[in-house]
């Protein structure tokens, strides 16, 4: 029977070179793990042996990467048939997809940006309304990095809040996309960290990225977290709460024993708030 995790966890991303190392890892050194399933489905051998080894040792959690909820066409009942059978066999504890698109007539292999508007908010929540059906459970949507606005009718924040409010999901909130899109859009990052709704906050994800230039940043994955991220985190579980947090590295892998820190880094500061949102709420 799936279950909430923890809410002071701390995870790691489950990627294929990474898979040796993670088999051996110490006991302790994750709570949990999340892979992306389209990365998955139907994979045997000596893959699939090691996923079906690695989610039976510690809880699944599964970040979409296809689905496409933004989009236009219509979503593709043979593919969530298959994600949910997945989510089912690996008795994965939470299912989060981006609030994007990544295909039109074909898949993009990236992550548009939808544009911030009403008629966009009621074509999404649609959307995930009908995922969730499908897939049979709540999902979480995660707030995305984008680099092009096509048209923004209303403020990012308030487009996240109403597409969640008509949907009725939860929110992923990455921290490092909040930060990228602060200084690549030119606005307030902790300003808009507390705008976002935190009962509907179930998760968080950090992540590094490239500094192009003093106002450009790219969300990588390829780097340690910054500072300035880790300053963010702590204040969104100041403000919202303590949430299971992933870190994200998907390439520029370093040794396992530096991961380890990072992820330690996430305990610790979950740690030191813990009780803080509860606190200020009845303060």
């Amino acid at each position: 029977m799936t279950t909430r995790l923890p809410s002071a966890s701390a995870g790691l991303g489950l990627r294929r070179a990474l898979l040796d190392d993670l088999r051996g890892a110490p006991a302790g050194t994750f709570d949990f793990l999340e892979c992306a399933p389209d990365n998955w489905i139907g994979v045997g051998g000596r893959l699939g042996e090691a996923l079906h080894d690695l989610s039976s040792q510690y809880p699944l959690t599964c970040h979409g990467l296809s689905l496409s909820l933004g989009g236009m066409a219509p979503l593709d009942d043979t593919f969530l048939a298959r994600t949910r059978r997945f989510l089912d066999q690996h008795d994965v504890v939470l299912y989060s997809e981006h609030l994007s698109y990544c295909a039109d007539d074909g898949h993009l292999y990236d992550l548009m940006p939808i544009p911030f508007t009403e008629e966009a908010v009621h074509h999404v929540a649609a959307r995930i309304r009908q995922a969730q059906d499908a897939l049979g459970r709540r999902i979480a949507v995660e707030n995305v990095s984008y680099y092009a606005a096509p048209y923004q009718a209303m403020a990012e924040a308030d487009f996240i809040d109403a597409v969640l409010e008509e949907a009725d999901c939860d929110l992923l909130l990455d921290v490092n996309n909040i930060f990228v899109n602060a200084i690549n859009h030119g606005y307030d990052a902790r300003n808009f960290l507390a705008r976002m709704p935190s009962a509907r906050i179930v998760s968080y994800h950090v992540a590094g990225h490239y500094d192009e230039a003093d106002d450009l940043k790219v969300d990588t994955h390829g780097a340690p977290v910054k500072d300035d991220v880790w300053s963010l985190l702590a204040l969104a579980y100041e403000r919202h709460g303590v949430h299971p947090t992933l870190l994200e590295r998907d390439f520029n892998f370093p040794p396992l024993a530096e991961l380890a820190a990072e992820v330690q880094r996430i305990r610790d500061l979950q740690s030191a708030h813990a009780g803080t949102a509860t606190r200020r709420a009845h303060g």
